[in-house]
Parts: structure tokens; C-alpha cells; sequence
């Protein structure tokens, strides 16, 4: 398939990008949606793939879906879904918003099987994105090179892959089959070897992320003793104040996006604890629980050690040495254990697929369009757009669902308002 021309390239079958294939499909312009494609690394769709723990639920309104919010007549909604899987009395009777995420990823994999124009290519990763120039040398579409050598060209490009996963220098020196990232964890669980003797796993971190690791290494490795580290006093609800609540409406981007820079830095400064930092409450409550009954039962199996950091991280006679700064007084302790789980999010920074394209491109500066169109010379005529790493110019709600209905129309008027005013020969 080397050599295939498309003129919109979505690069990542998420929810950001399913999302905008919808929008595309609904902007009644089927000349568009007709010529536009998904990349996807993986053979299927899988929402946070590696985290889909049978009783995770989403902190997000099902409302908040990838089409209501910008189209509540949608197909493709979240209940319309429901109501075709012939589930909609049952998830009614839960009493709930939040659904449970192995839901919404099947959901998403239901938007994506009913996509009437927009294809979907699987098992096709993408290594590398370079311009394409005119003989002024403006940049009039782009290249992706897939892993396997094959080449897809378009006019427009799409990347909607999230940020990479953060892995804190003092880990990195650890053999690769001891260092288990959040994103890697159902995989890796899977892959692990009969030991013979119980796992003693550490759990680095304490926002949502890591907590499920910890509770989830209970239930996957029955005979394990989990340990819990975490540089903060302890574990803490998300901040869930319906007045905080309104800076995550679509409407709010607009705001946050005019304003100066040193009130943006506030903003999502005291955000911070409405999702990266915090637990669903009925989820902290599970978790004390569990220790509770551990505790008062004097089955004591598992530790949560706050107001604590790894300084130092190394093999020794087959294990894993990590030496701890406990935060109080200062003083270093080792513990030894088997393996490490990285709760420790994403890297802030661009994806490096986007850094590597902007050196190529010689952007030293990334920044993007309230559109969410990366600022290019006024010449240029083939975009890319960037969703879910704007946090900084869109406020904290960009690296979530909840925009995602309202940000894919804006991207898909930006696209059609710039096919209104180009010149025949870019259009063809």
C-alpha cells in the first residue's frame, strides 16, 4: 500500500481522532470524509488499553461522549450504542454517569466498526512524519512513513496519540523487565513468569493510575506483597466542586485561551487536583477499606509509605534495590522487591513524534491555532493539527474527553473553511 494518497491523515484511533472521523462524517461534506484515513498501531480500538481492569469506571459523564455534547441527534452516541446492544435498560438501573471504562472502549470500537466513509487502517505504526514542499520550498502536504517502510501522503495530518509515558530518571538504569509504566501494565501482567515464590511489587506514585496497579496487583498476583510509595502526605479525592467543574466545559476553552500567561499558569496550577492528583472517591474508600481490614484482621499484606522518594534505584544479587528518602527526617532506607509500577503519568513535552517532525521542519517553538492547527508559514498549505497536548494554550480539559465532541467540529470547520479558499490545483 506504499504510495497510497489521502488528503486527511488522522494518525492514532482514540477517542480524539474517532471523534473528528465522526465530525467529518456529519459536516455534510462527503468529499472530505470520503478521502480522509485512521492509522492505527494495534489490530483493534482499545480506550487506555492496558489499564481496562474489569471494574474501573470512567470519571467522565457518559454525556460527555465523543458526539453529544456537538450533536446530541448523533448516531453514535453512547446511548444509542447501548440501546443497539440491546443494554440500555441494564445501564439505566446502575444509576450512574460514569460507566465502566471496558464500556467506553467498546463503545469506541463500535464508533469505529460503523464509520460509513472514514476508513481505519490496523496494524499500521507510524515511524517517522516529513513535510512535503512545493519549489518555493512551502509546505504543501505531509509524508508518514509506517514501520515496514510503507509511505501514506496527504494534505492534512492529524496527531492524536497523547503524550508519551514518563519514566523518572532514577528507574531508567533498571533492566526493562523490572520497570512496568502504567501504560504497559495488563500486557506485562500477562507476561510474567511462575516465580515459585510470592512477588513483592512496589507501586511508584499516587494519583489514579497507581492506585489501580495496587489494587489490581491484589487480585492479579493473589500471593504478591504490593508497596505503595509516594512523595505526597497521602492518597486524596479529585477535586469534584461543580463551580471548579465549569472550567471543563467546551465553552471555557475560548476563556483560557485569551488569557495572559501568568493567569493560564494559575489556572491549571490549581487544576492540578481535579484529575492528575486525585482519586474517584468511592475508589479511595475501597482502597482504606482493604488496608483497614488487613490491619484489624492481622493479615497484613500490603504498605503505603507517603511522604517518601526513590533517590536511588539498581540490581543487587537479583533484585531490585531501591534506596528511599524518607521525607519526614530525611534519613535513606533500602527495600528490596521484584518489580517496579510506574504510576508516574506522561512526559509534559510533545510527543517526540511531533518534536522530531517540528526539527525537521525547523520549528523551534510548537504552538497552535484556537483551532488547534500547529502555526506554520502563512504559505503553507498542508496542516497538522495536534489533539490532547494543548493543555497549555486550551486549558487541562484538552487531554480529556471532555471537549472532545466540540474540539473535533472546530478542527473540521478549520479544515473546510481553509478547502474554501484554497487554489484549485492545492485542492486537487
Amino acid at each position: 500500500m506504499s504510495g497510497q494518497d489521502v488528503d486527511v491523515l488522522m494518525i492514532g484511533a482514540g477517542p480524539a481522532n474517532l471523534a473528528l472521523a465522526v465530525a467529518i462524517e456529519e459536516s455534510g461534506a462527503p468529499h472530505l470524509a470520503s478521502n480522509a484515513l485512521i492509522l492505527e498501531q494495534y489490530p483493534d480500538v482499545k480506550w487506555q488499553r492496558n489499564l481496562l481492569l474489569p471494574w474501573a469506571r470512567s470519571q467522565v459523564s457518559f454525556l460527555k461522549d465523543l458526539v453529544t455534547l456537538r450533536n446530541p441527534k448523533s448516531r453514535f452516541s453512547f446511548l444509542n450504542y447501548l440501546h443497539e446492544q440491546g443494554e440500555l435498560d441494564d445501564f439505566v438501573n446502575l444509576s450512574t454517569f460514569n460507566p465502566y471504562r471496558w464500556q467506553l472502549s467498546a463503545y469506541q470500537q463500535w464508533v469505529a466498526d460503523n464509520l460509513e466513509q472514514v476508513r481505519i487502517r490496523f496494524n499500521a505504526r507510524t515511524e517517522r512524519i516529513d513535510p512535503r514542499t512545493d519549489a518555493a520550498g512551502a509546505i504543501v502536504g505531509w509524508t508518514v512513513t509506517l514501520a515496514g517502510g510503507d509511505t501514506i501522503t496527504c494534505r492534512d495530518l492529524v496527531v492524536g496519540v497523547g503524550r508519551d509515558a514518563h519514566v523518572p530518571d532514577v528507574f531508567r538504569d533498571l533492566p526493562a523487565d523490572r520497570v512496568v509504566h502504567s501504560t504497559q501494565y495488563s500486557s506485562r501482567i500477562a507476561q510474567l513468569p511462575a516465580t515459585g515464590r510470592p512477588l513483592r511489587p512496589v507501586v511508584i506514585g499516587a494519583a489514579q493510575s497507581a492506585a489501580e496497579m495496587f489494587m489490581a496487583l491484589h487480585q492479579d498476583i493473589p500471593d504478591c506483597t504490593p508497596t505503595m510509595i509516594m512523595r505526597s502526605i497521602g492518597l486524596q479525592n479529585y477535586q469534584t466542586s461543580k463551580f471548579v467543574n465549569e472550567l471543563f466545559y467546551p465553552s471555557f476553552v475560548d476563556e483560557f485561551y485569551d488569557m495572559p500567561p501568568e493567569a493560564r499558569t494559575q489556572v491549571l496550577t490549581e487544576m492540578h487536583v481535579t484529575n492528575y492528583a486525585g482519586l474517584a472517591p468511592p475508589f479511595l474508600d475501597e482502597i482504606y477499606s482493604m488496608l483497614y481490614q488487613q490491619k484489624m484482621l492481622g493479615q497484613q499484606r500490603s504498605a503505603v509509605r507517603h511522604l517518601t522518594e526513590v533517590v536511588g534505584a539498581r540490581m543487587d544479587n537479583g533484585e531490585v534495590l531501591l534506596d528511599l528518602r524518607n521525607r519526614k527526617n530525611g534519613k535513606i532506607e533500602p527495600l528490596r522487591c521484584d518489580m517496579v509500577f510506574l504510576g508516574t503519568g506522561y512526559d509534559p513535552r510533545m510527543p517526540a513524534m511531533v518534536r522530531a517532525m517540528a526539527d525537521r521542519i525547523g520549528l523551534s517553538d510548537i504552538t497552535v491555532s484556537r483551532r488547534y492547527r500547529v502555526d506554520l508559514a502563512e504559505t503553507a498549505w498542508g496542516a497538522i493539527y495536534l489533539q490532547g497536548v494543548n493543555e497549555r494554550t486550551h486549558g487541562i480539559a484538552d487531554s480529556l474527553i471532555s471537549v472532545l465532541a466540540h474540539r473535533s467540529q472546530e478542527i473540521t470547520e478549520d479544515m473546510l473553511d481553509r478547502r474554501a479558499v484554497a487554489p484549485a490545483a492545492v485542492q486537487g
